[in-house]
């Protein structure tokens, strides 16, 4: 799971970067709201620990932004104000949960897990288009219902068309959101998973052109039931 960090200063930033790579987590850092905005629309995160205090833009801002864009990560809100309209705005601009500098790590930790947990439970329990039935919890695909064998990455790009409904997914997109923001190899490597999954979905079906490259664009799923 990545994690984005947005903390002006450094000195907690990095002790909030220690404690979630001991636990086995990626995590992102941004210093200010601008690129901790940019970062979480990208929407490759399963959590955000969002600092009130940032240069730029701050972080009601940054979360009443990714709130009005649609982007429902969870958020944790945090600040070094003793004050409760700290709190009330956090909640009101669209944050989960919300704690107070200086804070201990067990109990940091504790309310992202419990956000994580939250989080896992909202998940739907089958994402349907077309003849594709996914269930995200298992990484289980039914097309024309037989089941297609994924890997764990096959499965992520997988669902991430599935999600889209015919519409048409970026490389960069499927990179961000696969691989990570952060993935420095070959974008290619996006062909060579759709390429996959075409033989895939082929070994199960007589359908050939559900899984369709964009030219310049990107890669979409057709609904194979309205043609």
């Amino acid at each position: 799971m990545r994690i984005l960090v947005a903390q002006y200063d450094p000195r907690i930033g990095s002790k909030i970067r220690i404690s979630l790579l001991a636990e086995g987590y990626d995590v992102d850092i941004a210093t200010d709201g601008e690129t901790a905005l940019w970062l979480a629309r990208e929407d490759c995160h399963s959590i955000v620990v969002l600092d009130i205090i940032l240069p730029k833009i701050n972080g009601f801002d940054v979360c009443q932004t990714l709130r009005d864009n649609g982007i429902i990560t969870p958020i944790l809100m945090l600040t070094n104000k003793n004050t409760t309209n700290d709190e009330i705005d956090s909640l009101e601009t669209g944050a989960d949960d919300f704690l107070r500098i200086p804070f201990s790590t067990p109990v940091l930790l504790a309310r992202i897990r419990a956000l994580l947990r939250r989080r896992n439970q909202e998940i739907i329990d089958t994402i349907n288009f077309g003849s594709f039935n996914y269930m995200p919890k298992e990484r289980k695909c039914i097309f024309e219902n037989q089941e297609i064998l994924l890997t764990s990455r096959e499965s992520k790009v997988l669902e991430l068309l599935i999600l889209a409904k015919g519409e048409t997914v970026s490389k960069q997109t499927l990179i961000n959101k696969v691989w990570g923001i952060e993935f420095d190899g070959d974008p290619n490597i996006v062909d060579v998973y759709i390429g996959y999954l075409r033989r895939k979905i082929v070994n199960v079906s007589s359908q050939h052109n559900i899984l369709q490259t964009i030219r310049g664009v990107g890669y979409r799923l057709v609904d194979d039931t309205t043609c």
